[in-house]
């Protein structure tokens, strides 16, 4: 139970923490390069936070009466909803950034991407977050299970806290130009894990087609593993995808590939704002 505990709350925090790392990043540089044309505090993280909590908090609660809808389908089709929401947020975030033959039009830019930060922690949280609270709710309760299971999800929540803290100051102790390139890269993954995610459960639920599986590294490197979990946490690695959802997530990196905020990270001709 221990070990069970420290693994599941860490692949959960874990996402969560990637995912929140690399937008602080963001707003770190987004304030950098565009200097205060670009106004976007960091106090967004705290609004997520708490509301992604709460969030999780009555996801968790009303479970049960979301199962049994859309012909008990109903947990599928609204965990689905939430990865295609962050899927859209993240995409609007990556073309709605700021351009500086815009000035005019910076501050609304900021106060969208703002608001498309806040969305996508948020909804991470209260799908992470409900995993966490049903897991230690159904498990604790158990009196002999308690203080196993509590211990190892504190040790996997510090875990993966400290991983996020680690990989944001390691991203912006970089250069401008690849702490941007490495923040996208990483964003690129976690768009297409939300896009495949949301394809596996839709499909799960018969609301798209079953389609061939892609591969099958099962035999290699098991899902249920200690790696397994981490490597779903950071890449969304699955042993046996379909087609579909290799075809989706290779999609959702494609349109951050050709997304005005990579084109900055990656100029053809002029360096970053922040370095000129």
């Amino acid at each position: 139970m221990f070990l069970n505990a420290v693994v599941l709350v860490l692949r959960e925090i874990l996402e969560a923490a990637l995912l929140i790392s690399v937008l602080l990043v963001f707003t770190h540089l987004f304030q950098k390069s565009w200097d205060r044309s670009f106004v976007l505090r960091t106090s967004w993280v705290a609004y997520s936070i708490v509301v992604g909590c709460l969030g999780a908090a009555a996801y968790s609660h009303y479970t049960p009466q979301i199962s049994e809808m859309f012909d008990y389908v109903g947990q599928e089709i609204f965990n689905a909803s939430v990865h295609l929401i962050s899927f859209i947020l993240i995409l609007v975030l990556v073309f709605f950034v700021p351009s500086n033959r815009l000035a005019q039009r910076v501050s609304r830019r900021s106060q969208v991407a703002a608001l498309c930060m806040i969305g996508i922690v948020m909804f991470a949280i209260i799908r992470e977050g409900s995993e966490i609270m049903q897991y230690v709710g159904g498990i604790a309760s158990q009196a002999e299970n308690f203080t196993p299971v509590m211990l190892g999800g504190f040790i996997g929540a510090g875990i993966g806290v400290s991983t996020g803290v680690l990989l944001f100051y390691g991203l912006i102790n970089l250069s401008v130009s690849w702490s941007f390139r490495v923040s996208l890269i990483l964003l690129c993954l976690i768009a297409g894990n939300m896009g495949s995610q949301a394809v596996l459960l839709l499909t799960q639920a018969d609301w798209l087609p079953y389609t061939p599986i892609a591969w099958n590294t099962s035999a290699v490197l098991p899902e249920n593993s200690i790696v397994g979990h981490l490597l779903y946490a950071l890449i969304g690695y699955e042993a046996t995808p379909s087609v579909l959802q290799v075809s989706i997530y290779l999609l959702g990196i494609i349109l951050i590939i050709v997304s005005p905020l990579f084109g900055k990270a990656w100029p053809q001709q002029h360096s970053l704002a922040g370095e000129n």
